[in-house]
């Protein structure tokens, strides 16, 4: 009978004593309070962030969209740290205990400000749709990851203070680590450095074709850090280093807004002067009477030269269409309608020849 009531009077001490100092009936409500909060959060992403998106889905603008996804992580973490601060203000801790929970509190509390700012940085990024006419979408996508980086690190090393760890002399490791990465890593940095050249001069964004020669014609898919992406025309996909494109010429053919048109017509050698001059006048006023070039950009429709086997007639005019598939029907109007023209004049064409001629002794 002794044995069980030691038994009790030891059950009644531990439960006393508790865990740390804390009484074991804290502690159970503690945990109580902290099940309600996690009770709590599942009503938060169930009904109220639910009706956030419903209601947000009838506004004609991404704005409330974009702002309701982006708190949906902070929403539900925000019932947890009320949970542990309303559990842990309840229970009774001795004096480093409280010091140590209360750190807990702050970093939790510390990584939920940061959390929130982290992801309201892309939603701000709709309302200073104006940039988009000084940098590119590309480039406003660069910064805004900068800054969710950055924002990052503030939050650690904000966390790391707390816990009393200096993050100084670790800045300055990262500091001397950082520059001897950086001797290693200089094409890296070339790259990057290209890059924000790129669009900061808006040479190309996504999806334009481009064509640099000698290295790469395709549509651009991708704008990295270090590389590009381009699709080229046979499916396959390229990554190409962006100091391609800063160090060479890159022609963006999607910004064509007049493809141009440059022939050399050849006509026999005993196509006479009427002939020539009737051919060269109807072929230019085709070009000015049809609907498909614009002569203001430029036209020329001249007699270029004699050449060993034929008359060189020089045609060089542009298209109204920047389009790349009715820039090719304009041209077979064009070629057609020459084709008739000479036709017409009973004059033809030539061809590469030669005439040996035979001495008789």
């Amino acid at each position: 009978m002794e044995v069980f009531i030691n038994l009790k009077d030891l059950f009644l001490s531990v439960w006393d004593q508790g865990i740390l100092g804390i009484d074991i009936g804290q502690i159970l409500i503690g945990l109580g309070i902290f099940l309600l909060f996690l009770i709590f959060r599942g009503l938060i992403s169930k009904l109220i962030l639910k009706k956030l998106e419903i209601i947000s889905q009838k506004t004609t603008n991404k704005l409330d969209d974009t702002f309701v996804k982006s708190l949906v992580g902070p929403a539900r973490f925000l019932p947890i740290v009320l949970g542990f601060f309303f559990a842990s203000y309840y229970m009774t801790f001795s004096d480093e205990t409280s010091s140590f929970v209360d750190n807990i509190n702050r970093t939790l509390i510390t990584i939920l400000l940061f959390w929130i700012i982290h992801q309201i940085i892309e939603p701000i990024s709709y309302i200073l749709s104006g940039l988009d006419r000084i940098l590119t979408r590309e480039l406003i996508g660069w910064i805004i990851k900068s800054l969710k980086i950055l924002i990052f690190i503030l939050g650690a090393a904000a966390v790391l203070e707390l816990w009393g760890i200096k993050i100084g002399p670790i800045i300055a490791g990262l500091g001397l680590f950082g520059v001897a990465v950086a001797l290693g890593a200089q094409d890296l940095f070339k790259n990057l450095i290209s890059g924000i050249l790129v669009l900061v001069e808006k040479r190309f964004k996504m999806g334009d074709w481009i064509l640099v020669e000698g290295t790469i014609e395709g549509i651009v898919e991708k704008i990295g850090f270090r590389s590009t992406t381009i699709r080229k025309f046979d499916k396959s996909l390229a990554i190409i280093p962006n100091f391609q494109f800063a160090e060479n010429a890159v022609i963006n053919i999607s910004q064509t807004t007049n493809w141009l048109i440059s022939w050399t017509i050849t006509l026999q050698y005993d196509t006479t002067i009427e002939q020539l001059k009737n051919v060269r006048n109807q072929i230019e006023n085709f070009i000015k009477d049809s609907k498909d070039f614009n002569t203001k950009v430029g036209l020329a429709v001249r007699v270029d030269k004699f050449s060993d086997s034929s008359i060189d007639m020089y045609v060089r005019c542009f298209t109204q269409t920047g389009s790349w598939n009715e820039w090719l029907e304009v041209k077979e109007r064009l070629a057609i309608g020459i084709k008739e023209i000479v036709e017409k004049n009973k004059a033809s064409f030539a061809f590469p020849s030669q005439s040996i001629y035979v001495e008789k002794k």
